[in-house]
Order: structure tokens, then C-alpha cells, then sequence
């Protein structure tokens, strides 16, 4: 499987997490929602873990494998995605609820970052502190003409918030 292959699955992969972080935020403020939230209460925090996990694979995919040096806007996503997976675990193996207050905080910190590094791409004449030979504004990955790496790690951490909302307007 070439690198380009392997960018569009994990593209693929970015915009279900998307999906279903918008679907999970549509849920919890859904009016008389609480029906269909206890429904999906048990499944909110495992699907997280699962979309930080991936997001982490991917990550270490492209830096250990494709040979693509992350830049300084990508190490401050990895720090974000990669906590998350240690986090949420811990939640998921307690069963502890709360957790969803943490992976929230993560999720919502990564997506502002990765915002901020998507916007660069698209606009990589506005200048950055980036390193010359690591540059924020260069694009590795540009699946379906619109999909580079933060928006892929911005979709991993709306999936993650998304979940992590659902997990915590469920709880009693």
C-alpha cells in the first residue's frame, strides 16, 4: 500500500470522526434527547479512545514510516492526541465518567491548535515561528484536494470532544 493510499484511508477515517463528533454534540443539545443519550452513554467514552488511538497510529505512521518530519505545530496535536489515549483508557477501564471532563479538555485545546495549523496551510503567507526545515505551512498529505494532516488531527479531536460531551451530559 502506497503512502498516498494509506493518506486517503486515514482521511476517510478523519471525516467519520467528524461525523460522528458533530452527531454526538447534535445529540446533546437535541431537545428531550435524554433517551437516545442514555442509549449511547455506554459506547461515548470506548469510541473516543478508539478515534485517539487511530489519531495516534496515524501520527506515528507518518513521522515513523512515510519519513514526513513533524513540524512544531505537529509535535503540540501529538501532545495532545497521544495524552489522550492514556487518559481515556483510564476512564474507560474505571468506568469513570469523569474522565470525559479530561479528554474534553485535551480535544478542545488540540482542535485550537490544529485550526491554527490548518489555517497556515491555507494561508502560508502570513508567516509562523515554525523551523525552516520543519515548516508549519508545508503539506504532507492533501487528500480529496482539502485533507492535510491537522485537519485530519483536528477531526480526531472534534470526534474526542464530541464523545466527550455525550459521556458527560449522560452522566447522572
Amino acid at each position: 500500500m502506497s503512502t498516498a493510499q494509506v493518506s486517503d484511508f486515514f482521511a476517510v477515517l478523519a471525516l467519520g470522526s467528524l461525523a460522528i463528533g458533530w452527531v454526538a454534540v447534535v445529540v446533546v443539545l437535541a431537545p428531550g434527547a435524554e433517551v437516545r443519550v442514555r442509549q449511547l452513554r455506554p459506547a461515548a467514552l470506548p469510541l473516543a479512545l478508539a478515534i485517539a488511538t487511530v489519531s495516534t497510529a496515524g501520527s506515528l505512521y507518518y513521522s515513523e514510516i512515510a519519513g514526513y518530519v513533524p513540524c512544531e505545530m505537529c509535535w503540540y496535536q501529538r501532545i495532545g492526541m497521544y495524552a489522550l489515549v492514556p487518559v481515556l483508557a483510564v476512564a474507560v477501564i474505571r468506568r469513570d465518567q469523569r474522565g470525559g471532563w479530561y479528554g474534553l479538555v485535551l480535544a478542545l485545546a488540540g482542535l485550537a491548535v490544529s485550526v491554527y495549523h490548518y489555517q497556515l496551510q491555507l494561508f502560508p503567507g502570513q508567516g509562523s515561528t515554525c523551523d525552516a526545515e520543519a515548516p508549519c505551512t508545508y503539506q504532507w498529505v492533501d487528500s480529496f484536494g482539502f485533507v492535510s494532516i491537522p485537519f485530519m488531527a483536528g477531526c480526531g479531536f472534534i470526534g474526542v470532544a464530541g464523545l466527550a460531551l455525550l459521556s458527560l451530559r449522560s452522566s447522572p
